[in-house]
């Protein structure tokens, strides 16, 4: 895996102001891209509201894009191997809200 780290023995301090540390919930996120740039759009859908808000929007270069792609995926590797593995209810499930078996509207 390619990983950019900083020069050896260079610190990066990084500030996590009050505001951030709180952290937003999303569980739908909208991605995007054009030849120069990806961008994140995290929201939150609540059942039966028909408007999603945007919360945060991450806007980021292709090379950082995939970097995170393989960050995540070390990650949910090894959460995978310390608590087991994370079930994904469904085959097609995107990432997203998905309505409890029983209220899906029939039309």
């Amino acid at each position: 895996m390619n990983q950019v780290k900083p020069p050896k023995g260079q610190q990066i301090n990084i500030e996590l102001g009050e505001k951030e540390a709180e952290g937003i919930y999303s569980n739908l996120a909208i991605i995007t891209h054009s030849p120069a740039e990806f961008i994140l759009d995290f929201t939150r859908v609540v059942p039966g509201v028909p408007k999603a808000k945007v919360y945060a929007r991450i806007i980021t270069t292709p090379p950082h894009a995939k970097m995170l792609l393989n960050a995540l995926k070390e990650n949910i590797e090894k959460f995978e191997a310390r608590f087991g593995e994370i079930k994904i209810n469904t085959p097609n499930q995107h990432f997203g809200f998905v309505p409890p078996k029983g209220t899906e509207k029939v039309n």
